[in-house]
């Protein structure tokens, strides 16, 4: 082959070469997305990175193509953003959706978390314009809200873990053959059913929890003996 021929093909394959280069810069370096491009990243053509969104955000989760690629355990999640999805367990039709609506605080702070997971994991890849941005990409109202409410979900779980940390928790036990059990020890108390404070704003529900309280405090409102036990038992048989 003459040297201006051999010149030539080297020249092609170089630009060639450029130009690969260039679409995976493209690819990998954040932007704004629209839901129908975002689309063409779900795992089903291995020649393009596999993509997700959450909140909004665009995350480049390849390397987990095991997981994320088709007949993978997190396939529904890819080329899309179905943020409901993370909390909501409903992986099908309407559940992979990015609407929060009706989900609790602390619903919506575990999103958060899941997002703040993806940034420290996975390449962040851009924006998804709708819900969460604007076609400048800047937050919507929508976002803030949600951020504020994930917030305020945060604050009200950390006190109401510090005010159950003064109370503590049953021991408890369980077997097929015995049933269930609860205990405290004798110096902590005796165990009584109590409803766990700020439940109906962290998850939209009520709940008990089994604490130990001393026998100066088992008159207070709200404590619950377990049905069967002693006034004084250190120890309850539950169903």
């Amino acid at each position: 082959m003459a040297l201006g021929a051999r010149l030539l093909l080297g020249l092609a394959l170089l630009a060639a070469l450029i130009g690969v280069l260039l679409q995976l810069y493209r690819l990998r370096k954040p932007r704004l997305w629209t839901p129908e491009e975002l689309s063409a990243y779900n795992g089903t053509d291995e020649a393009l990175p596999i993509l997700l969104g959450i909140l909004g955000s665009v995350f480049d989760v390849t390397k987990g193509r095991s997981h994320y690629g088709p007949g993978g355990g997190y396939h529904h999640f890819s080329g899309r953003d179905a943020s409901r999805a993370f909390v909501s367990g409903n992986f099908t039709g309407d559940g992979l959706t990015d609407s929060l609506q009706g989900l609790s605080s602390m619903e919506v702070n575990s999103i958060v978390d899941w997002r703040k997971l993806y940034f420290e994991k996975y390449t962040f890849s851009g924006k998804l314009v709708g819900r969460f941005y604007d076609s400048q990409g800047n937050p919507t109202k929508y976002l803030k809200g949600v951020e504020m409410k994930a917030k305020r979900g945060a604050q009200l779980l950390e006190k109401q873990k510090s005010e159950e940390d003064k109370i503590p928790n049953c021991n408890s036990k369980w077997s097929q053959a015995e049933g269930g059990e609860v205990w405290c020890e004798a110096a902590a108390g005796y165990p009584r059913l109590v409803r766990r404070a700020g439940d109906i704003a962290l998850t939209g529900q009520v709940s008990q929890r089994c604490a130990c309280f001393r026998e100066e405090d088992l008159r207070r409102p709200g404590l619950v003996l377990y049905q069967g036990c002693q006034y004084l038992s250190t120890s309850c048989k539950v169903n």
